[in-house]
């Protein structure tokens, strides 16, 4: 997991919280069918990962289930479409990655195994906070433009606190991924890299 997955994950959020008006009607017959279909599928991967071992299961099964989270998101968006079903699109996408990637992590061992982790949660809490400040800025603007111009501008504001907000929650977790990759360091060389740590983070 680098800081190219986290840009490609926050791209996807920002492209899944701009489509929800495109979502089709479905009725409720098809919306019922469709979700005996993901639970099917859900059900027929989570049995092909009985054919593996070891941790190579594990991470079978917490694709399976991603997928299964994922879907059901996606047809809750199609069922009833709205910018806060969008979101969870998102965040479901987002938990799904961590899952898998946190899973692969168990293949590492020490401090390799604690920077894959963090970093995995890093790309969790990027994209998290991207698709958070895109739901609250789409809200804001949804709500500016059934009112007054100081609303907009007031929604403005909110748009520009949420993605600062967003910024310092995957600063944060950038930071912490720094600092775990410094504990493979010791003495001078340890004390130099959290120190520069803190000082690119702004900690």
């Amino acid at each position: 997991m680098n800081k190219i997955k986290i840009s490609a994950i926050a791209m996807a959020i920002s492209l899944a919280c701009s489509v929800n008006a495109m979502a089709e009607s479905m009725s409720k017959s098809e919306y019922k069918t469709a979700k005996n279909n993901i639970a099917t599928e859900y059900k027929s991967a989570k049995e092909s990962c009985g054919s593996l071992a070891a941790n190579a299961k594990d991470i079978c099964k917490a694709e399976a289930k991603g997928k299964e989270k994922i879907a059901k998101a996606e047809l809750e968006a199609r069922y009833k479409p709205s910018k806060k079903a969008s979101y969870e699109v998102s965040v479901a996408k987002a938990e799904a990655d961590y899952a898998v990637a946190k899973e692969k992590c168990d293949d590492a061992a020490g401090n390799v195994k604690d920077v894959c982790e963090k970093e995995a949660k890093a790309a969790l809490v990027s994209a998290k906070s991207d698709a958070k400040a895109e739901f609250k800025t789409s809200q804001a603007n949804a709500t500016a433009r059934e009112e007054s111009s100081e609303a907009r501008m007031k929604a403005q504001e909110k748009g520009s606190e949420a993605h600062q907000d967003a910024a310092a929650a995957k600063r944060d977790a950038e930071y912490k991924v720094a600092k775990e990759k410094c504990d493979a360091l010791a003495g001078a060389a340890k004390d130099s890299c959290e120190t520069a740590a803190k000082k690119l983070y702004g900690k």
